[in-house]
Order: C-alpha cells, then structure tokens, then sequence
C-alpha cells in the first residue's frame, strides 16, 4: 500500500479555476504542481516583467512549497520547465536556475520545453520533482 499525502500551503497561491494540490507526496517522493510566477502575498497584482524576475518568483513559490512538505530544494531530482518563449528567454531562465541548483554533483535531470502560451501570459512554469532518498550511488 502507498503512503499519500496531500500538501497545501498557505504561502503559495491557491488554486483558482482548477481543482488540485500544490504537491502531493508518495511513498517519500514529492511532486510540486507547476508554478507560475505569481505573488504569494498579491495573487492578483500584475506578473513580474521579464523571465528572470518571473524565474525567481516561480523559485520562490516553490521553494514555499518545498519546505513546508518539509523538504529541501536541494532534494530535487527532477525539473520540468515550460517557456513561452523558448529562443529569447532560455539563457536568462538557465541564469537563474544556475542560482538555485548551483552545486554540480547534485543537479537534478531536467527537461525544458518551448510551449504557445502560459496561464496568466508568463513567460515561465516550472514543476518539480523530489526526493529524500539516497543522494547518489557510489
């Protein structure tokens, strides 16, 4: 039998026109719904211009997420981005990515993907999978 559990925070946005947690836990594995570069504390205010200010408002939520699952952002084993603009905004993403994954035995796989078009008109959703298992193989 799996053990699940469903995490809420009170520190990201909450879910508007959609039915869904901000990250549910299985069996010690966590995965964090995509999050968009929306103010926590203003869910209505006007997103962040530009993709490294919108980069580091999705960390943020994330990171809210992360933490109050009662993980860390260094358990990530897996990221998926979504850019709108694939071409113009891949380098100044990976400028900020490079911040928050900085050490490089512990990167998690990844994949980023060029897509039409984003909820709210960001430039940017990343979603996230961790673990606290093992850090690596000898």
């Amino acid at each position: 039998m799996s053990l699940r559990r469903i995490v809420s925070t009170r520190a990201a946005t909450a879910p508007a026109s959609a039915r869904y947690a901000h990250a549910v836990e299985v069996n010690g594995v966590l995965h964090v719904t995509g999050q968009l570069p929306v103010d926590p504390g203003d869910p209505d205010a006007p997103l962040p211009e530009g993709i490294v200010a919108q980069a580091e408002m999705v960390f943020l939520n994330l990171a809210f997420i992360v933490e109050d699952a009662g993980y860390s952002m260094a358990d990530t084993v897996f990221a998926r981005i979504y850019l709108a603009d694939f071409d113009g905004d891949y380098v100044g993403f990976n400028s900020v990515f490079h911040r928050h994954f900085a050490d490089p035995s512990a990167l998690p796989a990844r994949t980023t993907v060029g897509v039409a078009r984003l909820g709210r008109g960001a430039l940017v959703e990343v979603e996230l999978t961790l673990s606290r298992g093992e850090k690596s193989l000898p």
